[in-house]
C-alpha cells in the first residue's frame, strides 16, 4: 500500500461523474478552482458530455496514465471498478460511495470484499463512504465538498473521522489563518487507517502539527506505534475524541471496574503517547496551529504582556488552571521596565503596559523586548491580534506590525500571540500577516491559554520520549523476574482469587502484605491472634468471596480470645449462604494509622492493563479520586500520578499527621504493576484495597485477583 502515491498522484479518473451529482460537480470543480496540474478524466458508463466535457465510457477507454481513480459509482458497482482498475495498473483509489459496513451485514460484506480484492492486487484505498481529501501543500483536491475559499496552505496535517465536519473544521482553519498542509476524510478506514495517514504526516516536510477527530480507534497497536513515532519526531498529535463505551472486561469483583472507563482510559493512554487531548473543534485548530508555529516550549514558567488590566487577571486565573507559572519578573526586568511603561502603570507579571499603546505605538514591542530577556520566563505570551479594517494609509499599520514581527522573530524566547476573543482573521489582517511576518495568532484569551498549557505538556512529553529513546529504555518496570516465581501458582487460574489466595500471590512476589494466617476453625483462630498480638482483624476466607465488608465478613480491632471465636462464627456465618465450598478465615495484625490507598489493575479490551491509583477503603467510589495510567509504568509516572490526587494532602502530611513517602510508595505501585503484567494474558484485574502508606511503610491489606477462564 502506497499512501504517499495515494496523496500524490499525477491524473485522475472521477468514476461514476455525473451533472446529477453535487458531489461529482463539486470534486471537479475543486480540482480545477485549485491548482491540480494534471489531467482529470469523467468517466460515466453513458459517456456523451458530462460537467461541459467529454466524458469516458470506461476506465479503459480513457488514453492516458490515471494515477487515481476516484469512484462515486452505486455500491454494487464499486468492486467492479477496482477490478477493471487494477487489471489497467491502477493502484490508488478513493471511494466515495457509502452503503457499506456503515449500513449493516450486507453493506460489511461488500466492503470485506473490497478489501480482500485490494489487498490481494497490492491496491490503496481510502474510503468507503468518505469525501476524500485535500493536499494543498500539492494543490490536489479530490475532495466531494465545496471547499471555502480561500483554501490556506501551511503546516497543520488534519485527519477525520467524520466527513460532515471536515469543511466546518477547514472552514474554521481558514478563518483563524491556520494553512493545512494536508486534509483526510477517512470514511470506513477500509484499509487505510488513521495510523497510515499519521506515518505519512510524520514523513511529510510541509507538516508541523497534525490534528485528529476520532470516533473511534480501530487499531490500538497501530494507532500508538504511530503516534510514538510522530512523538519522537516532534510532531504534535492534537486529538478530539468522542464517543463513550462501557468497559467490557469483566471486572465486577473489582472497584476498578467501576473507576475505570473507557474515556478515562483514552485520557490515559494519550498522556503516555504524548497525544494533546482537547474538548473542542476550536481548540483542536488553535492548539495544532499554536504549535505548528512555536514548536516545543521550553518550560512553563510564561510572562505576559497585554496592553489591558481586565486581560491580565483573566490570564492570571486560567494560567493557574492550565498548571502554568507567571513567576515574578527579575529585579533587573523590573527597573528596565520602569523606564518604558507609564509612571501609573504596575511592573508585575502579567504585565498590563495600559492603554497609552494608543499614543506610543512602539510601547508593546518595547516591553516584550524586555521580558523576553528575563531569565526566569520560558516563554512570553503577548495579548495582539491582526488589524481588522484596512485604514486610508495602510502604510503605518504594516510598519508597526513589521517592527512586532522583528522583535518576535529575533526574541531569545518563544512569543506566543493571542487574541483578546476569538474573532475571524479578516482578508485585511490576513494581508497585514503576510507581508509583515506577523506570527500566528491564538484566536481568544480562553482557547490561546488552553493551547499553551497543552504545548507545554506536550512538550514535556517530547523530551521525555527523545531521553528514553536516547537511553534505549523501554518506558517501563520489568516485571519478568516475577513471572518464574509465580507461573505455577497461575497455571489454571480462573474465577476470583479472594483474599487469602490473592494475599499469597503477591507475597510469592516479594511484595510487601500484611502477615496473616489461614484458619479453619476457633480454636486455630484463636492461636494465630496470639501470636500476631492483639488487636487483630478477622476476615471471612473462601474461594470465590469479592466484598467481604458487603455481606458481614469483616471484624476489626479484636482485643482478646473471646472476641475472636465470637468473630470467627458470626463471620462465617456471615458468608455460608454466598459461597460454595468450605468457609474459614484469615487473621491479621491490626494496624492503625496511616492513609489507605486503591490500587487496581485492569485489562481493557483495547488498550491493555490500566493502572488506577487513588484513596482506598471506604473512600473509593464515594470520592473516585482516581489517577490512572496505561502500563508500563516506571516509578516516576506512578510519583506523577500520586500528585495529581485531590487527597495526595493527606499522603503530605495534613493537619500534623506523618507525612507518607512518595518516592516508597511510587516504587511499591509499579512493582504491583509489573507484577500484574507478569501474569499473563488472562488476568482481568488485580485490587489491593487498601494499600496502607504510613511514612515509609507500604502494605498491603487486602486483595482480590479475578482471572479469565483459560481456553479449552
Amino acid at each position: 500500500m502506497s499512501v504517499a502515491a495515494l496523496f500524490n498522484p499525477r491524473s485522475i479518473a472521477l468514476v461514476g461523474a455525473t451533472d446529477k451529482s453535487g458531489w461529482s460537480i463539486s470534486t471537479l470543480m475543486n480540482l480545477r478552482t485549485y491548482g491540480f496540474a494534471g489531467p482529470v478524466y469523467l468517466v460515466n458508463p453513458r459517456g456523451g458530455v458530462v460537467h461541459g466535457e467529454q466524458a469516458h465510457q470506461s476506465l479503459a477507454d480513457i488514453p492516458g496514465t490515471v494515477d487515481l481513480a476516484y469512484v462515486m459509482v452505486p455500491t454494487p458497482a464499486v468492486l467492479g471498478v477496482l477490478r477493471e482498475g487494477a487489471k489497467l495498473g491502477i493502484r490508488s483509489y478513493v471511494i466515495l460511495t457509502a452503503g457499506f459496513g456503515e449500513t449493516g451485514p450486507e453493506g460489511a460484506r461488500l466492503e470485506a470484499e473490497i478489501v480482500d480484492f485490494a489487498r490481494e492486487n497490492g491496491l490503496t484505498v481510502l474510503g468507503p463512504n468518505g469525501n476524500g481529501y485535500i493536499n494543498a501543500a500539492a494543490g490536489t483536491t479530490p475532495y466531494g465538498l465545496p471547499i471555502p475559499s480561500p483554501l490556506l496552505s501551511g503546516s497543520v496535517g488534519v485527519v477525520l473521522q467524520s466527513g460532515a465536519l471536515a469543511s466546518s473544521v477547514l472552514g474554521f482553519a481558514q478563518a483563524r489563518n491556520v494553512g493545512v498542509s494536508l486534509l483526510v476524510s477517512m470514511g470506513n478506514e477500509s484499509l487505510m487507517t488513521v495510523a497510515d495517514v499519521i506515518d505519512y504526516l510524520v514523513d511529510d516536510p510541509a507538516t508541523k502539527a497534525i490534528v485528529l477527530f476520532l470516533e473511534s480507534i480501530r487499531d490500538p497497536a497501530e494507532f500508538s506505534r504511530a503516534a510514538r513515532r510522530a512523538l519522537l519526531a516532534g510532531k504534535p498529535l492534537v486529538a478530539l475524541k468522542i464517543g463513550r463505551s462501557r468497559l467490557a472486561s469483566h471486572t465486577a469483583q473489582a472497584h476498578t471496574g467501576a473507576l475505570v472507563g473507557d474515556d478515562n482510559v483514552i485520557d490515559a493512554v494519550f498522556r503516555k503517547l504524548g497525544v494533546i487531548r482537547v474538548r473542542s473543534l476550536e481548540d483542536l485548530i488553535i492548539t495544532a496551529g499554536l504549535l505548528a508555529e512555536v514548536g516545543p516550549l521550553p518550560g512553563g514558567r510564561v510572562g505576559v504582556v497585554t496592553p489591558s488590566g481586565g486581560a491580565s487577571e483573566i490570564i492570571a486565573d486560567r494560567a493557574e488552571d492550565e498548571g502554568l507559572e507567571l513567576p515574578p519578573f527579575a529585579p533587573e526586568t523590573v527597573e528596565r521596565l520602569r523606564e518604558i511603561v507609564p509612571a501609573f502603570a504596575t511592573v508585575q507579571n502579567p504585565l498590563d503596559v495600559t492603554g497609552y499603546v494608543l499614543i506610543d505605538r512602539t510601547l508593546l514591542g518595547r516591553a516584550l523586548g524586555v521580558v523576553t530577556a528575563d531569565p526566569g520566563i520560558d516563554a512570553v505570551m503577548l495579548l495582539s491580534e491582526p488589524p481588522r479594517v484596512a485604514p486610508p494609509d495602510p502604510a503605518p499599520t504594516l510598519a508597526v506590525y513589521a517592527s512586532s514581527a522583528r522583535r518576535i522573530a529575533e526574541a531569545p524566547k518563544p512569543v506566543v500571540v493571542v487574541s483578546n476573543v476569538l474573532t475571524d482573521v479578516t482578508e485585511f489582517g490576513r494581508t497585514v500577516m503576510k507581508e509583515t511576518g506577523f506570527p500566528y495568532v491564538a484566536g481568544g484569551i480562553e482557547h490561546g491559554v488552553n493551547a499553551i498549557g497543552a504545548a507545554v505538556r506536550w512538550s514535556r512529553s517530547y523530551r521525555a520520549a527523545l531521553a528514553r529513546d536516547a537511553a534505549g529504555e523501554p518506558g517501563g518496570t520489568d516485571g519478568a523476574a516475577a513471572v518464574a516465581a509465580v507461573a505455577a501458582l497461575v497455571e489454571d487460574a480462573s474465577g476470583v482469587w479472594a483474599e487469602h489466595r490473592a494475599a499469597a500471590l503477591l507475597s510469592s512476589a516479594g511484595l510487601p502484605v500484611v502477615p496473616s494466617r489461614l484458619v479453619y476453625d476457633e480454636e486455630s483462630a484463636v492461636a494465630a491472634a496470639g501470636e500476631f498480638g492483639y488487636p487483630v482483624v478477622l476476615k471471612a476466607a473462601a474461594d470465590g468471596l469479592g466484598h467481604k465488608s458487603d455481606i458481614g465478613g469483616v471484624r476489626l480491632g479484636l482485643s482478646g480470645e473471646r472476641d475472636v471465636r465470637e468473630a470467627y462464627r458470626e463471620v462465617t456465618a456471615a458468608v455460608s449462604s454466598a459461597v460454595i465450598g468450605q468457609v474459614g478465615a484469615l487473621v491479621q495484625p491490626q494496624r492503625r494509622g496511616g492513609v489507605e490507598l486503591l490500587v487496581g489493575v485492569v485489562r481493557d479490551p483495547a488498550w491493555g492493563l490500566t493502572l488506577a491509583v487513588g484513596l482506598g477503603g471506604v473512600w473509593v467510589e464515594a470520592l473516585r479520586d482516581t489517577a490512572l495510567r496505561v502500563l508500563p509504568v516506571e516509578p516516576g509516572e506512578v510519583r506523577q500520578a500520586l500528585e495529581e490526587l485531590r487527597g495526595v494532602t493527606l499522603l503530605r502530611g495534613a493537619r500534623g499527621t506523618e507525612p507518607a513517602d512518595l518516592d516508597a510508595v511510587a516504587d511499591v505501585v509499579a512493582r504491583i504493576a509489573a507484577f500484574a503484567e507478569s501474569l499473563g494474558d488472562r488476568l482481568e484485574s488485580l485490587e489491593i484495597n487498601p494499600l496502607l502508606v504510613n511514612g515509609s511503610r507500604v502494605e498491603a491489606l487486602d486483595a482480590l485477583v479475578t482471572w479469565a477462564e483459560p481456553l479449552r
